[in-house]
């Protein structure tokens, strides 16, 4: 599913109305493991743009984001337990790990603190969890490439942070849609934890070991990396899957107005994090919600990148951000 890339501002006026004055009083806090990439920092930004309106709306008392400084399962479990003892009502996670902070989500839930994990799930039953089908993002790579290159090919893969479920989850998709695509042959794999400089390290790294590769699949923020690795040691450029940060899009539409360069972008948008917000909101607010929301990632082709790019902001990730009336329709399955 394609969704447009410009921010949707409606529905700020109406949670301020919509919103019970019963939330008016509690503390929503944000567990972020990591913020070492620019899809993280889009993510932060949206989530102050949004709840620092929210907050001087009075739909909520505070919205506090914390991060911790390495991307650490202790840390962050104990990053939560301080949550746990400064009273907050609501604690929404991107989390380091699926499952090793189970513990620390389950003495929040005990505590009666409500648990929105979003990106990084968690997977203790009491914590509510938002994520797009990362492992059909990762197949669906590999069912664009069929199209686009039928005789099939070497691919190098490269991956994002280990032991994140995002990470584990995409790659399996990716290695699920070459099980049933036998045409192409994952013939490298590397991790770029989702940040272009690592990513061109990883794969200057691997690239002399190589055979050809036809395509890079990847998970987001590594692709111009990769395409820079490439250039740097001299090879053909392969056909490299983008994921949504401005770097890689300007760098596509330069080869896409120089010789005709065709490739596909997408990711979960950064501004997932408000959606997260306003469902942990809803929840405080009484209101029912399935403990598991799926949302569909963004995803940019070769007919809309110049518009796209255009609003994408320098240094940026392309983004949707969400308000109270998108979580409504949402929670509400639409």
């Amino acid at each position: 599913m394609v969704m447009r890339t410009t921010f949707i501002a409606t529905g700020l006026i109406l949670a301020a109305t919509a919103a019970q004055a019963d939330t008016s009083d509690k503390k929503i806090a944000l567990s972020n493991n990591y913020a070492g990439n620019s899809w993280r920092q889009a993510m932060l930004k949206s989530w102050d743009k949004v709840t620092k309106q929210a907050v001087s709306d009075g739909i909520v008392a505070a919205a506090d984001p914390f991060t911790t400084a390495e991307n650490q399962v202790t840390e962050q479990a104990a990053q939560i337990q301080n949550m746990i003892l400064q009273g907050y009502d609501a604690i929404v996670i991107n989390a380091a790990s699926p499952d090793a902070l189970n513990g620390a989500v389950k003495e929040a839930c005990d505590a009666g603190i409500t648990v929105v994990s979003f990106d990084g799930i968690v997977t203790e039953p009491c914590a509510w969890r938002i994520a797009v089908d990362f492992k059909q993002m990762g197949k669906d790579e590999v069912l664009y490439l069929k199209d686009k290159m039928p005789e099939g090919g070497n691919l190098l893969e490269i991956r994002g942070l280990a032991g994140v479920f995002v990470d584990d989850e995409i790659s399996k998709g990716i290695h699920e849609g070459v099980a049933e695509n036998p045409q192409f042959k994952i013939v490298g794999s590397v991790h770029g934890d989702w940040a272009q400089d690592v990513a061109q390290k990883a794969v200057a790294g691997i690239l002399p070991s190589l055979p050809e590769i036809k395509a890079v699949v990847t998970q987001g923020g590594d692709g111009y990396g990769a395409a820079q690795a490439f250039k740097a040691a001299d090879r053909p450029t392969p056909l490299i899957i983008m994921g949504n940060r401005q770097d890689e899009l300007a760098w596509w539409k330069e080869q896409k107005d120089a010789g005709g360069y065709e490739t596909m972008s997408v990711s979960i948008a950064p501004g997932v994090s408000t959606l997260a917000f306003w469902v942990a909101q809803q929840i405080l607010d009484g209101k029912d919600v399935p403990k598991d929301l799926t949302v569909p990632f963004l995803r940019i082709d070769q007919d809309n990148l110049e518009e796209n790019l255009a609003n994408t902001e320098q240094g940026g990730v392309a983004n949707t951000e969400y308000s109270l009336e998108d979580a409504q329709k949402v929670i509400g399955g639409m």
